[in-house]
């Protein structure tokens, strides 16, 4: 016996770009448009020949029908009922972000984190084994190595950057996720992603990419063939360190509908205010991320040349060992994340990020202010991953990480110079 559940009617809001309401499609305006003319297509309750230019903040957690037979028709065509199973604040910003990933739909959620587990929870079960790459972001990796295997879920690593031959080799007949980021949080190391997913589209396996650390601005995986697309959108999507937020966009509506059942039931849906400063955050991500991009490039040609620092990995950079491959898959420039390390090991890296004065000394990254952390002291420092974990994930004593913001790339460079003058070798 089949038994449904309300996901299986419903399917991924639309924008006026998709349903042709404007008389234009997607591909009739550039990246940076869509995100600005992609409203959703539902008309504002009670509106009759206007609608507001931003969409308003639905704060109502439930909706009045007018009769039982209403509730119905809500289930299976469409409209709302209950926040934590729709609301209209949400769809636009789902729109705004399907219309520049180009997937089958997008959802929303609390969290990056809240993304990620609501996707791999949605497609593994007990028994099934999940294929991801060493160093991860680190809250994505105490998931893999604490929680996933109380349920009974296999988790096998390769290394981040190398080739997907590697993914290959661990595969079993259990396997259903191949999991990557690209790039990698904290290392800068790429995965080919058009192989990646050639990979998991042949053996039947779904493919996940975290793409956070590059936007999906100048990154969009869905083009390149993988299932789920992720971003924490309290980084580049949000872009004003003022939210928390994840979203997962997907290929299919198959895909959509599946993991929209399993936010339900699990809950962690976005709250309708903090919709509204998403899709604030994503109208301006285009002429955000070429600033982002520009300043980066910049800094990380002044700290290759710099007598302190021992290495610099920056996509954009000719010495990153896959800047080739950096070339054929960010197509709107290299990001604004970089990692370095500085020589004179764990009391250099302190001394240089407690020494900026432009700069903040603070996780999280994505926004329009530059941050620094040293990893091997916060995020993936000894509160957080054990050291024999992090030497494990190729993060060395002296390993910087940088989050370039959009201030002006000269006073950036003015700042990390004087802060560098402060290291002792």
């Amino acid at each position: 016996m089949v038994i449904l559940v309300f996901s299986d009617y419903w399917h991924p809001s639309k924008s006026v770009l998709e349903s042709g309401v404007l008389g234009l499609s997607l591909d009739d305006v550039a990246l940076e448009t869509r995100p600005i003319l992609a409203r959703s297509d539902k008309p504002v309750t009670g509106v009759m020949k206007t609608q507001p230019l931003v969409p308003p903040i639905y704060h109502a957690s439930t909706y009045v029908l007018r009769n039982v037979e209403d509730y119905c028709d809500v289930i299976t065509q469409g409209g709302h009922l209950y926040s934590r199973m729709g609301n209209f604040t949400s769809d636009s910003a789902e729109c705004a972000i399907n219309a520049v990933e180009g997937g089958a739909g997008s959802l929303l959620f609390s969290s990056g984190m809240a993304a990620v587990s609501t996707a791999v929870l949605g497609c593994v079960n007990a028994g099934d084994h999940v294929i991801a790459p060493t160093p991860l972001y680190s809250g994505t990796f105490e998931l893999f190595k604490s929680i996933l295997p109380r349920f009974n879920i296999e988790i096998s690593h390769v290394e981040s950057g190398s080739s997907v031959e590697e993914y290959k080799k661990l595969v079993k007949s259990n396997t259903k996720l191949l999991y990557t980021e690209t790039p990698c949080n904290p290392d800068m190391s790429l995965t080919d992603i058009k192989a990646f997913a050639e990979l998991g589209n042949s053996l039947g396996i779904t493919t996940f990419v975290d793409g956070t650390f590059a936007s999906p601005y100048i990154q969009r995986s869905l083009q390149f063939g993988v299932d789920i697309s992720m971003h924490s959108c309290t980084k580049y999507v949000g872009g004003h360190s003022d939210l928390l937020a994840g979203c997962l966009t997907v290929k299919t509506p198959e895909m959509w509908q599946k993991l929209r059942h399993m936010q339900m039931m699990i809950g962690c849906v976005l709250s309708p205010h903090d919709s509204s400063l998403l899709l604030r955050g994503i109208r301006t991500l285009g002429i955000r991320m070429e600033k982002h991009c520009a300043n980066a490039m910049k800094i990380a040609e002044f700290l290759e040349k710099h007598p302190k620092i021992e290495r610099v990995m920056y996509p954009g950079l000719p010495s990153h060992p896959q800047h080739e491959l950096a070339k054929s898959q960010m197509l709107g420039g290299f990001g604004g994340m970089m990692s370095f390390d500085v020589k004179g090991g764990k009391r250099a890296g302190i001394t240089l990020v407690e020494n900026v004065r432009i700069i903040n000394l603070a996780v999280s990254l994505g926004g329009v202010q530059s941050l620094i952390e040293h990893t091997a002291s916060m995020t993936h420092g000894p509160l957080i991953v054990s050291d024999e974990d992090r030497r494990a994930q190729r993060i060395g004593d002296g390993h910087i990480r940088l989050s370039v913001g959009i201030e002006n790339a000269d006073d950036l460079i003015r700042d990390l110079s004087q802060a560098l003058d402060k290291v002792s070798l």
